[in-house]
């Protein structure tokens, strides 16, 4: 088809196709088509009642203007800011539906589009255009709609992948020149650095990434740059994905679908992100129902599957789409990659967001969802929690595990009245026991590994208030002679009270770290150590304790040793501790560790103490450490 023969016209001639009780869709993103839509809302005073369809779109929205009521109606599967004022004030609609799920409803005419505007890159050699920087759900739209207007213009980056429609295709052609929409990145913040951080740590090489846009995921993917062979398949991309790609980490040469190709549905950038993707066939852009569909997620090894949240409730319901009764935003693919990284071998769903919102006056982790407030991710769906004060695990555990792990990732000044209201509700149980006041973040730096053998690898933390029942399982492993000489005295239970004093601490004055070992698909505590700090002395008491099939493999040593190194951090000066003068394994491991070591009989305990500074070097050494 020669340049001549195609259907050239005028925006205005185009859009007089556009008659009263149609419904049009708009193209999506940084593609939305801006001539287009400007002769749309031209055709205003000549039309009535027109449906106007879309996802999130970036640039003016005319058509949503309140003085266009009679109009136009605007109907988003995904609000954005150019459309968020008429959806609150009811002078437009909003369809809840996963991302996975519009072109099945434009495809089988369930909504029928009687005309689609787009935005195309010009036709090739063979009549080709490329839908460009997003497939999305605008190529079903153009193939369900009964007219098809295009914008075409040649600052349209050529994406590959199943992103193609021909040129026999389009009923009407328009020129543009205009710039594509650029969407800035959000700056980076000292929490999203931080949550960044944390969730690298979820991170294995070999993984296949899904993120998103804003702060967050691009603090992420820039915490990545020490990875190797990481993959991508996402329903949006950004610039941040470029320097990982150039630095050879983001390769896609572990993927177990479409090795090589970093798969996506749309993205959001700059002009040099628009003309780094042009034919360039490290990118594969696909409608979302390949991208977003669970299954073909599932189809990724190691699939780490991020999103955000505006809030999540002490159960783990996570609200994405509204704030209280007021929507927001949309379902989006948040639920289609939580399910799908959770059936992905290996795989882990995380949901990430800051403790508080902009300002800090409002906790965003909550003990419910504000009234009205919609569930985009249900409870039982949600794995991980991230915030800038640690990971909360959810996935198997109890409410009451939830809520402990939850309070403790959520910001400090609220952590008091969470408690209280997690007890009110029976969450947890009216005695539960209080976080320390003045907890900081999770230690992550501190977490290392020791391997045990030549098999079997030990991940060493510090302890978490939900290790209370792995902390009372090991206690029921014990012999009572180990029992007898770590407490001094018969026990054959440990109470619930005790139990959470030990693994409620303050990472401070009190700190213990816990060895796990992998135990069938979950994991148990091989030993712990502690100290406890006495403020007037700056001196600390300590202990360790190793369940019996782990004894003689190195690992109380060196728990201690890293024990210590956690201690000096802190201001400690040297340990102290009593022990039973038969308990020869402990005494020698004590003047193993240190040289000085003061000793003194009394009240038939031997005493013992060593300043930190006289600690000999670890051996064996970890394998690796946190930084």
């Amino acid at each position: 088809m020669s340049s001549k023969s195609l259907p050239w016209v005028s925006a205005e001639a185009a859009l007089a196709h556009v008659r009263s009780g149609m419904r049009v869709f708009i193209g999506s993103g940084c593609a939305a088509p801006q001539v287009l839509v400007e002769a749309l809302a031209a055709r205003a005073p000549a039309v009535f009642d027109v449906e106007v369809l879309h996802i999130l779109t970036h640039g003016d929205a005319p058509y949503a203007r309140p003085e266009l009521q009679e109009h136009f109606r605007q109907n988003s599967f995904f609000i954005g800011g150019n459309v968020r004022g008429a959806v609150h004030a009811g002078e437009a609609d909003y369809t809840p539906v996963f991302l996975s799920e519009i072109p099945r409803l434009f495809r089988e005419r369930r909504i029928h589009l009687d005309v689609a505007l787009v935005q195309v890159s010009p036709p090739d050699a063979h009549g080709f255009c490329s839908h460009g920087v997003s497939v999305d759900v605008v190529k079903a739209a153009v193939e369900a709609a009964d007219w098809v207007i295009a914008e075409v213009n040649p600052n349209m980056p050529r994406t590959l992948g199943d992103s193609f429609v021909h040129v026999s295709e389009l009923d009407a052609l328009v020129r543009s020149e205009r710039p594509l929409l650029e969407f800035p990145s959000e700056p980076s913040s000292p929490e999203a650095d931080r949550i960044a951080e944390f969730i690298a740590a979820l991170v294995p090489d070999g993984a296949t990434l899904q993120t998103g846009i804003g702060a967050i995921p691009s603090a992420v993917l820039g915490a990545l740059r020490g990875k190797r062979d990481l993959g991508m398949h996402t329903e949006m991309l950004t610039e941040a994905v470029v320097p990982l790609i150039e630095a050879g980490v983001l390769n896609g040469s572990r993927k177990t679908l479409l090795p090589r190709k970093a798969v996506t549905s749309f993205c959001f950038g700059n002009r040099a992100f628009y003309d780094y993707l042009k034919d360039n066939p490290a990118f594969e852009f696909r409608p979302t129902e390949f991208t977003n569909d669970p299954f073909q997620i599932a189809r990724n090894d190691r699939m780490i599957a991020i999103s955000s949240a505006i809030e999540v409730d002490l159960t783990g319901q996570v609200c994405a789409d509204s704030i209280g009764g007021r929507f927001y935003s949309g379902f989006g693919g948040q639920t289609d990659f939580m399910r799908g990284a959770a059936r992905s071998r290996e795989g882990k769903p995380i949901i990430a967001l800051p403790s508080t919102t902009r300002d800090g006056s409002v906790s965003r982790i909550t003990p419910w969802l504000k009234t009205g407030a919609g569930v985009v991710t249900t409870r039982a769906d949600v794995h991980y929690v991230v915030t800038e004060y640690g990971v909360a695990a959810l996935h198997g555990k109890s409410v009451r595990e939830r809520s402990l792990a939850l309070i403790h990732i959520a910001h400090p000044k609220f952590r008091d009245e969470l408690m209280r209201e997690a007890r009110e509700r029976r969450l947890v149980p009216a005695t539960q026991m209080a976080l320390p006041a003045g907890l900081k973040p999770y230690p992550r730096k501190y977490e290392v590994e020791f391997r045990l053998g030549p098999d079997q690898v030990a991940q060493v933390r510090p302890i978490q208030p939900t290790d209370e029942r792995l902390l009372k399982e090991l206690f029921y492993s014990h012999q009572p002679a180990t029992i007898y000489q770590r407490y001094f005295t018969e026990m054959n239970r440990m109470p619930t009270e005790m139990a959470q004093r030990f693994v409620t601490l303050d990472y401070r004055d009190d700190m213990a770290l816990v060895a796990l070992v992998p135990d069938g698909g979950a994991e148990r505590i091989a030993a712990v150590a502690r100290y406890h700090r006495n403020a007037a002395t700056q001196w600390a008491e300590f202990a360790v304790v190793v369940s019996e099939s782990f004894r003689r493999r190195g690992l109380a040593g060196f728990l201690l040793r890293h024990l210590a190194r956690v201690a000096v951090e802190q201001g400690i000066l040297g340990f102290e501790a009593a022990v039973l003068p038969e308990n020869r394994a402990m005494l020698n491991l004590i003047l193993r560790l240190a040289q000085p070591v003061e000793s003194r009989t009394e009240d038939g305990l031997t005493h013992v103490r060593f300043l930190l500074s006289n600690v000999r070097p670890s051996e064996p050494k970890p394998i690796s450490e946190g930084t």
